[in-house]
């Protein structure tokens, strides 16, 4: 098994690719080893210490670390990435998939705006979001503000606000003149 990892935009995450899927719908986002509990993979990746953060996507897992260094953690997260395939364990216990999408706070009036605002993420935002090692979910839209969560990579990033204000915000604003503002929530 070759398990590629790439850098990402945040310095304290790292992507790692085993070249088989991780979660066939949704993500899962985990802070610390209490949250992981419905994940075996999850929890095997807390228990390298220096670990402090685990997203997992559909061909991608993300490993956000605390004070260690890359140098010394890469080895233990790619080893234990590997006995995870190896053994042939779950990456979710009971067959769970992840995290659905969240449908997200907003007025009903804005159901149309929301689902554009929807459809932009999906196909524009998202995919290439991913590519980072992140995941940017719709939190919800009220009063022309349009609120995002962060996830993955992209939680705690330092380019993660120009990448709200300029990238995404521009985007929607192209799109649906009604959004005036992006937040992170």
């Amino acid at each position: 098994m070759f398990i590629q990892t790439e850098p990402t935009p945040n310095p304290a995450t790292l992507k790692f690719i085993p070249g088989k899927s991780v979660l066939p719908d949704g993500t899962a986002d985990y802070r610390d080893v209490d949250e992981a509990e419905g994940s075996p993979l999850a929890r095997r990746l807390f228990a390298i210490d220096g670990v402090r953060g685990v997203f997992l996507g559909s061909d991608f897992i993300s490993v956000t670390k605390g004070d260690g260094e890359w140098q010394h953690l890469k080895p233990a997260i790619l080893g234990a990435i590997m006995e995870h395939y190896m053994s042939g364990a779950p990456v979710m216990d009971g067959g769970e998939d992840g995290e659905a999408l969240p449908g997200g706070d907003y007025d009903e009036k804005d159901e149309e705006t929301v689902k554009a605002i929807k459809e932009l993420l999906d196909t524009r935002v998202r995919p290439a979001v991913a590519n980072d090692g992140g995941d940017i979910t719709f939190h919800g839209f009220r009063e022309g503000i349009v609120y995002l969560h962060m996830r993955g990579a992209c939680a705690g990033c330092p380019s993660s606000t120009a990448t709200l204000r300029g990238g995404i915000e521009r985007l929607l604003q192209h799109f649906l003149p009604e959004v005036q503002e992006v937040r992170p929530v």
